[in-house]
């Protein structure tokens, strides 16, 4: 094999590390805020179950100041009863009386239905208040992993960006330019070998005279008609073409 694509390999392979640490660099923001997400969800939830618990504890004490109101109603006909002579008088103010007493009646029918949502009310705040605190324990233990492994990849990061300089530099630079450019354009398969007389990138037949050439290992670098990828050529690779 030819030294110049021995150190093209060698600069491939720490390429293809630097691009899944970037990759999994790129994946932890969105599952971190993802996670966090899911948290807030369950605290939105917990919330909502408690405003439902205020919202009824403030219908009750509505009712409860609706009913004083009717008492006191009562109570001023009861003595608006005793200071009257005139009988049709009489019979309209028991006529209210009747009326604010029906009221009450009814407002105390509602409360009951009152006090049964707010003990189901209750329970779902208890449930929701587990379900937020598990959520919660659950995503700062996988934030933490997360933050860990960030911390890591970062490290491994800066490692092999070193590495890779002093990699790239023992390649001259015409060959460097050529690979980077390719390695953008095509991604990280860029010095492919050559199997069934064919591209290992493009999976395309080459040209008799490509394989010689890539057979030959000359000094100049061979590349794919197709794809322009750079190729080359090993004892243990066939040349017979595939089914």
């Amino acid at each position: 094999m030819q030294e110049i694509i021995e150190k093209l390999l060698i600069l491939q392979d720490r390429d293809r590390k630097l691009l899944r640490v970037t990759q999994e660099l790129a994946h932890i923001g969105p599952e971190r805020e993802g996670l966090r997400a899911k948290a807030s969800s369950t605290q939105t939830q917990l919330e909502t179950a408690k405003l439902r618990v205020k919202q009824i504890e403030s219908e009750r004490k509505q009712r409860d100041l609706e009913i004083e109101a009717k008492k006191s109603q009562i109570e001023k006909y009861l003595n608006q009863q005793l200071l009257t002579r005139k009988n049709e008088e009489y019979k309209a103010l028991t006529h209210e009386i009747e009326m604010a007493k029906e009221v009450i009646f009814k407002i105390e029918d509602a409360e009951i239905v009152l006090m049964e949502q707010a003990e189901a009310a209750q329970k779902d705040v208890a449930r929701a208040t587990a379900e937020a605190a598990a959520a919660k324990k659950l995503v700062d233990d996988q934030i933490g992993k997360l933050d860990q492994r960030e911390a890591n990849l970062k490290k491994e990061l800066t490692e092999l960006t070193a590495g890779r300089t002093q990699l790239a530099a023992v390649v001259d630079d015409s060959t460097r330019n050529r690979y980077e450019r390719i390695f953008k354009s095509k991604g990280e398969n860029v010095v492919v070998g050559v199997e069934h007389s064919a591209c290992g990138g493009c999976h395309m037949k080459l040209p008799a005279q490509v394989v010689t050439n890539c057979r030959a290992q000359q000094a100049e670098i061979v590349t794919c008609p197709n794809c322009g990828r750079i190729l080359y050529f090993t004892s243990d690779m066939s040349l017979t073409a595939a089914d």
